[in-house]
């Protein structure tokens, strides 16, 4: 395919208007021509449809669909996508399951279609030379603090708390895309405690301990109660001093002062999905990571579960 990729964006929501729909105009790789919506307004002149059956009644011309609706009823949308032969984009988290990721992703084969399990964290511009730095070193130690306002970020977004809605792990997986990505072993869960409000299915907190292959402790706080100063930070121990990713990845600070960034001229996380999956539907190919969505599966597995005052917003 080289014209450009004709784009249906799927859930209307702050994170499409936002983040979606100006890396799509930025993208000459695509073109919208539609969106779908249980309400919301319309993009300018294009056609805004309820579900995807009705996109796909309506007879418009599709080849690839952005899902940015919630995790849990995300799979029955991709999967009517993918019978239709459509390239599916996944908002981060890909699925409210691993077992539904792997469905799609054997579908997308199947149909011969392209399915990218978006990240967005990994596309900060920090993550690539962080992750080429660390791969020389020897690491020792890794702390995670990742700490926001949900009331501020999620205002309002109810499916949040529910069960499959991920509660905290909604920013806490960002943490996890960053830190599977530029480590250079995998790790596994030792022990974790959620805290989980009493009028709520989901954490509201979350203290994770994990240990890599080579039995580097990896510490991760993530918390949605943190008022002031917002916190996205990973910091990594090493025998040749100590790395620093602030601002959610985007800033970089090496033992030596340092600050490099990646030289992809791109700008934003969003832009750098988007070029990813024009080339991963150009190479015909998939590009699904499930390594993130393990560790909160892991986290419900393993975690203890704390009752806490319930969340009123």
């Amino acid at each position: 395919m080289t014209a450009p990729i004709r784009l249906a964006v799927i859930g209307m929501g702050k994170i499409a208007n936002d983040q979606h729909l100006p890396a799509i105009a930025a993208n000459p790789d695509f073109d919208l021509v539609a969106t779908v919506s249980r309400s919301g307004e319309p993009v300018g002149d294009l056609p805004l449809f309820p579900n995807i059956d009705a996109l796909i009644a309506s007879g418009p011309v599709v080849d690839a669909v952005a899902l940015c609706t919630p995790p849990q009823v995300r799979r029955a949308i991709a999967a009517t996508a993918l019978a239709q032969g459509w390239h599916v984009f996944l908002e981060k988290p890909p699925g409210a399951t691993l077992a539904e990721v792997v469905t799609l992703e054997n579908a997308a084969q199947a149909a011969g279609a392209s399915l990218f399990a978006s990240w967005h964290s990994r596309y900060a511009h920090g993550v690539e030379p962080a992750r080429a730095w660390l791969a020389a070193r020897t690491i020792q130690r890794v702390t995670v603090t990742w700490r926001e306002d949900v009331r501020v970020w999620h205002p309002g977004q109810e499916w949040i708390w529910a069960a499959g809605g991920f509660g905290v792990f909604d920013p806490g997986i960002n943490a996890l895309s960053i830190v599977t990505r530029i480590l250079p072993r995998p790790f596994f869960l030792e022990d974790a405690v959620l805290d989980v409000p009493a009028n709520r299915q989901a954490p509201i907190a979350a203290r994770l301990n994990f240990r890599d292959d080579a039995g580097v402790p990896i510490a991760a706080d993530f918390d949605w109660r943190q008022e002031g100063p917002q916190h996205w930070d990973i910091v990594v121990e090493t025998d040749q001093g100590i790395l620093r990713l602030a601002d959610g990845g985007a800033t970089l600070t090496l033992p030596t002062g340092e600050t490099p960034t990646q030289a992809d001229g791109l700008h934003g996380e969003y832009p750098g999905l988007y070029a990813r999956f024009a080339e991963v539907i150009r190479a015909g190919t998939s590009d699904v990571d499930v390594a993130p969505l393990r560790h909160v599966a892991d986290a419900f597995l393993r975690g203890k579960r704390e009752t806490v005052e319930p969340f009123v917003e």
